[in-house]
């Protein structure tokens, strides 16, 4: 006989459905965890990292600013930074706003 013969006679008529639920609710915690461990874990770690990174900041570091401007830091404080910039002209910026360090091996690349 045909495959294909086999299988419509044994498929079960309309009203005949059951067990749908679970098999939904399995794929729904599924889903919720692929989407765990490929957006927000890694977002948590991240933030864990940039967290551990400015407390670890001190004086004579070069770092740039996410508005892109480049110093040296010339003070830390609970929140602040006050950092150097060309000419000595100082500011004071918040330590959210460090973006990243700029050593030395960067500047020579450029």
């Amino acid at each position: 006989m045909n495959k294909l013969a086999i299988l419509l006679m044994s498929a079960p008529e309309g009203g005949q459905q059951g067990g749908g639920g679970i098999q939904t609710l399995i794929m729904f915690g599924l889903i919720f965890v692929v989407f765990y461990f490929f957006m927000i874990r890694p977002q948590v770690k991240k933030q864990k990292e940039q967290k551990l990174f400015r407390e670890a900041l001190k004086k004579g570091d070069k770092i740039v600013t996410i508005g892109g401007i480049h110093g040296k830091i010339d003070q830390v404080n609970d929140e602040t930074v006050v950092i150097e910039v060309e000419g000595g002209n100082r500011l004071k910026i918040e330590k959210s706003a460090i973006a990243k360090e700029f050593s030395g091996e960067e500047m020579e690349k450029k």
